[in-house]
């Protein structure tokens, strides 16, 4: 479901159960002459009833409310009031698992609360909510899709993998992905055959204890293993390393010529952490181009799309997603319009172009 934009301003219904949140995200939103509060509800129940009566383009919700909680409000506003929702929840563990829940459920983004439920310093996130707030308005609302349209068969027990094997040749998919990444990557990730003969390095802008459960979650769909990149994490075939929000993802080559990974603080000035430009980069410097293909999929900005033009020039495989699929149909879109794609494909036709890529050569 795609929407039309006008001139006019997003209108937003902001739903929290602190008054004094409600009031610092109303004040941070107000700021900016391209968006109208609406009005503001207490409770998820409250939050749907003005959903259906004023029907905004954009619903920011809390995560924890009396009365009915934000991932009830968020199902029945996707079903009888559709638009964007961005969840509000703090950034803790328990915050990441109910957040990633949101996420596959529909919600289009998310903003983590520093210092817990009650958080005076949200007031520091004021253009990255605003921002949020933009694209979502914009945003491509995917309904859910039925559970047995993602069955998948029973998965074989996976082998242990072996060290220094094929090494001198390995192949290195890097996907970069944001906004609408974590629904997206179900179209692709559980789609890679256990076999896949390369090494997957996926960059997810995501806070920095997120990303553990996220990779633990896309684990148990998929036919490769999935696992957060820690330091010094070898790079095998059928293997998924997922970037440690805070950190750059990097590689290297250990003492017998193996690709390993290094998590990075540097370079310390960079928009996003993890950054898709700074891991690919690193790639192209230790693999040779032909074995590596780039994937670039939903997201705000253009971080990967440099880079992607790279591997491109060359002689590595890329792949963008196409506008038809992209939630936010940023990143990709300025990957194609540089030149960076070599392909450009909607989100459930990327597995078996990524398997294309890899069997190349």
């Amino acid at each position: 479901m795609s929407r039309t934009w006008n001139s006019r301003r997003i209108r937003v219904l902001i739903a929290d159960d602190s008054a004094l949140m409600r009031r610092i995200l109303m004040e941070m939103l107000a700021s900016d002459d391209q968006i109208e509060v609406v009005d503001t509800a207490r409770d998820g129940k409250e939050a749907v009833t003005k959903a259906l009566e004023l029907r905004p383009d954009v619903v920011t919700m809390d995560v924890n409310m009396p009365v009915m909680d934000g991932l009830t409000a968020l199902q029945y506003i996707l079903l009888k009031a559709p638009c964007s929702v961005i969840m509000v929840s703090s950034l803790t563990q328990e915050g990441a698992f109910t957040t990633l829940e949101a996420l596959e459920l529909g919600a289009v983004d998310f903003v983590g609360k520093p210092g817990g439920t009650i958080s005076l310093g949200i007031k520091q996130l004021k253009e990255e909510l605003i921002a949020k707030v933009k694209a979502a308005a914009r945003a491509k609302l995917r309904p859910r899709r039925p559970e047995k349209a993602h069955a998948l068969a029973p998965r074989p027990p996976r082998p242990r993998f072996r060290s220094g094997i094929g090494q001198h040749s390995l192949k290195v998919v890097v996907i970069g992905v944001s906004t609408g990444g974590p629904r997206t990557l179900m179209d692709i990730l559980p789609y890679l055959p256990q076999d896949l003969p390369a090494a997957v390095l996926v960059v997810q802008h995501m806070p920095e204890n997120f990303t553990a459960s996220f990779a633990r979650r896309l684990d148990q769909s998929c036919q490769v293993a999935v696992k957060e990149a820690a330091d010094g994490d070898e790079l095998m075939p059928g293997k998924v390393l997922v970037a440690r929000g805070g950190y750059h993802l990097k590689i290297e080559k250990n003492t017998g010529g193996g690709l390993v990974t290094r998590l990075s603080r540097q370079p310390a000035g960079a928009l996003y952490v993890p950054s898709v430009n700074i891991t690919i980069q690193s790639v192209l410097e230790k693999v040779p181009p032909r074995d590596i293909v780039g994937v670039i999929l939903t997201g705000m900005g253009d971080d990967g799309a440099d880079m992607m033009v790279e591997i491109r020039k060359r002689g590595g495989y890329t792949i963008a997603e196409a506008e038809e699929t992209a939630v936010v149909w940023g990143m990709p879109r300025e990957t194609y319009l540089r030149g960076g794609a070599e392909v450009v494909a909607p989100s459930y036709r990327i597995a078996q172009q990524i398997i294309k890529g890899v069997k190349r050569n």
